[in-house]
């Protein structure tokens, strides 16, 4: 009888530590889409092409499979302790190409908060990625008797 206690105190103890945690795990804001700021969608005006609405916005994230005429930004902001945030612009051209309405959907007055500084992502092209690292302040350079010979010419 006791050895069966034991057993039970046991695997109610092991379940209890492996599927149940008191401690949180670790999320992070996940943003997708097309990043779209105010401040982009007040540069729109009626009447612009599709390459001066391609400069101010970028490219964009959906174009109508049937209708070229009509593009989507999307962006999706899923935060990680909350809600999440959507915003979307949505704009169609006649068929000169010319920018006729302005659709908007979501809060884009908000700030959104994106930490772009400290986080390391893909490098751009030409960079090198150790450039991106911290630097560490507390390094010191080695004494003169222990630097390399710089090479001769």
């Amino acid at each position: 009888m006791q050895k069966l206690t034991r057993i039970i105190t046991f695997s109610a103890t092991l379940a209890l530590i492996s599927g149940c945690s008191y401690v949180g795990v670790y999320k992070r804001d996940i943003p997708q889409g097309n990043l779209i700021t105010q401040e982009m969608v007040e540069q729109l005006q009626l009447g612009m092409t599709e390459e001066q609405v391609m400069y101010v916005m970028g490219r964009p994230l959906l174009e109508a499979p049937f209708d070229s005429r009509e593009w989507d930004y999307v962006f999706r902001l899923d935060k990680a302790y909350s809600d999440i945030e959507t915003r979307r612009v949505t704009l169609t051209f006649d068929r000169q190409g010319q920018l006729t309405q302005i659709n908007k959907e979501g809060d884009l007055s908000k700030d959104l908060p994106l930490d772009t500084e400290t986080s390391l992502g893909p490098a751009s092209e030409g960079t090198d990625p150790l450039d991106a690292l911290p630097s560490d302040s507390t390094q010191t350079q080695p004494p003169e008797s222990e630097r390399a010979p710089a090479p001769r010419p």
